[in-house]
């Protein structure tokens, strides 16, 4: 299953031009605030697909049936540039653990890079649906390593992955190595550049957040 954000018009398309403006994305706090709110709308249209069980809620006048999620997902993100994203998606599955893991790209002389992973800090996952967050798709291998990393060590139930942004050659990337995860994304841009930048994307997503790195 893939849901497309901007697909359908709502205010998140508000929020992704300004994460797309040079002139906008001076400001670290909106950057992280916009990709926050974003968190906070993929989290309400992925919770439409969770398992609901009917309750008993005691009121003040009496018991009120209603229906509500019996387990949270455990929502993972890639630092640094997922924590705004994730944040957003934590405010909404707001009993929800948290796995982080620590993914970068290793660039050759050549020019060409490899992934490296170094650092993965998880609940268990076991039987759990998992919701994994990365702001930019590009290549899609970074994705598909941590993925692959969590799948390996547990039985997950069901895996969904969160980009804001992503290239057409990721998701197909993806696609092709993690067949029964569900792909939330804001935008599908058509092309990368020869570093595997997103185009015409956003640019450097931690960087922008949190500042440039070193």
């Amino acid at each position: 299953m893939m849901f497309i954000l901007n697909k359908t018009n709502s205010i998140a398309n508000h929020y992704l031009a300004e994460l797309r403006d040079a002139g906008v994305q001076q400001d670290s706090m909106r950057f992280r605030r916009n990709m926050e709110r974003l968190g906070e709308i993929f989290a309400y249209e992925i919770s439409k697909k969770l398992t609901f069980e009917e309750f008993e809620v005691q009121t003040p006048l009496g018991l009120a049936n209603v229906n509500m999620i019996p387990q949270m997902p455990v929502l993972a993100t890639i630092l640094r540039a997922g924590l705004p994203l994730h944040q957003g998606m934590l405010n909404v599955f707001d009993k929800s653990d948290s796995a982080f893991i620590s993914a970068y790209r290793k660039t050759k002389k050549s020019g060409s890079f490899v992934i490296q992973m170094e650092y993965v800090a998880t609940p268990d996952l076991e039987g759990k649906t998992v919701i994994i967050s990365d702001p930019m798709l590009a290549t899609g291998q970074s994705m598909v390593l941590c993925c692959k990393e969590l799948l390996a060590n547990y039985n997950i139930k069901n895996l969904h992955i969160v980009s804001v942004i992503a290239s057409q050659e990721g998701v197909e990337h993806v696609k092709a190595n993690l067949p029964k995860a569900h792909l939330w994304l804001g935008s599908i841009d058509e092309e990368m550049t020869t570093k595997a930048y997103i185009v015409p994307g956003l640019g450097d997503a931690g960087d922008l957040a949190f500042g440039e790195k070193v």
